[in-house]
């Protein structure tokens, strides 16, 4: 049986742009990056800031039913990879953080074109693939 994995870019930033794209997910700080999003209908999510709203959810709801709460919260707790996450943004297409591989390709290429000093130092890919990703880890 053939899998149809799904896919996910995220961009690493410097911390000039990633103040200026946590304030507007649309990128309209960077002219290139919001005509990419625009063409695409995508917006960014600071990692961050998704794993505080993970941390903030599951501390409202009952911590129990969120598996990666304690390494989550760790990680937002840590100054060093504090300052990591808030310079990563996941790309969501259409509202959704994965996608298929065909807007995958064409999109990762075209923010590929865009990684240079102006702010976007590395665009990286990720699929659903359970053997390309870890595992959660044990709590």
């Amino acid at each position: 049986m053939e899998h149809t994995w799904q896919f996910q870019l995220r961009i690493t930033v410097s911390p000039k742009l990633a103040g200026d794209l946590r304030a507007n997910p649309q990128g309209v700080s960077h002219a290139a990056l919001h005509d990419v999003l625009c063409r695409h209908n995508a917006t960014l999510k600071c990692q961050f800031d998704a794993f505080a709203d993970y941390v903030n959810e599951a501390e409202k709801q009952g911590t129990e039913n969120y598996p990666l709460y304690q390494w989550t919260r760790q990680t937002i707790e840590n100054p060093e990879k504090k300052a990591k996450y808030l310079q990563s943004f996941t790309v969501y297409v259409n509202g959704d953080e994965i996608y298929g591989k065909e807007i995958a390709d064409v999109m990762e290429a075209e923010l590929q074109a865009l990684v240079s000093d102006e702010g976007i130092k590395n665009v990286a890919r990720f699929d659903t693939n359970p053997a390309n990703n870890p595992q959660p880890p044990k709590r």
